[in-house]
């Protein structure tokens, strides 16, 4: 049986543990990776075989002396060898353009987010909470005052 060389990518990172059959996987297709690298958390995985990935990272305001915080998404080509899920942390790579906005392929899975589940719950009741308070505003509106 002959053995699979194993391919260089350019950055130290662990080989994927799954085989694939994608031609944009940088271990077992063509798909050459150069340029930046990033670490950030999975928030979606709805499209097929794509990924968003998200970090924060801090802004100066030289007017104000202070920081904010802001917030980088991206989308990622998800590997079926790899198949991050949400609340993966994971490390990008920048490669060659894949469509019009995937410019950047994931390459390595650390783990899952400690409290992912938890922020994305509170997220979905804030939103619920905001939707009922402009409803009961429209009401009191539309009521006539007597």
């Amino acid at each position: 049986m002959k053995m699979a060389k194993e391919k260089n990518i350019g950055t130290d990172t662990k080989k994927a543990d799954k085989e694939c059959n994608d031609n944009n996987c940088p271990f077992h297709g063509s798909l050459r990776c150069r340029g930046r690298i990033f670490v950030g958390t999975v928030t979606g995985t709805k499209m097929h075989k794509t990924a968003t990935v998200e970090w924060a990272r801090r802004n100066y305001l030289q007017k104000y002396e202070r920081y904010e915080k802001r917030r980088t998404r991206l989308k990622a080509h998800n590997p079926p060898c790899i198949s991050a899920q949400d609340g993966d942390i994971v490390k990008i790579m920048e490669c060659r353009p894949l469509s019009k906005t995937k410019n950047f392929v994931i390459i390595e899975k650390f783990g899952k987010e400690k409290g992912f589940k938890e922020k994305v719950e509170a997220l979905e009741e804030s939103k619920f909470k905001k939707a009922e308070k402009e409803e009961e505003k429209a009401e009191e509106n539309e009521s006539p005052k007597s």
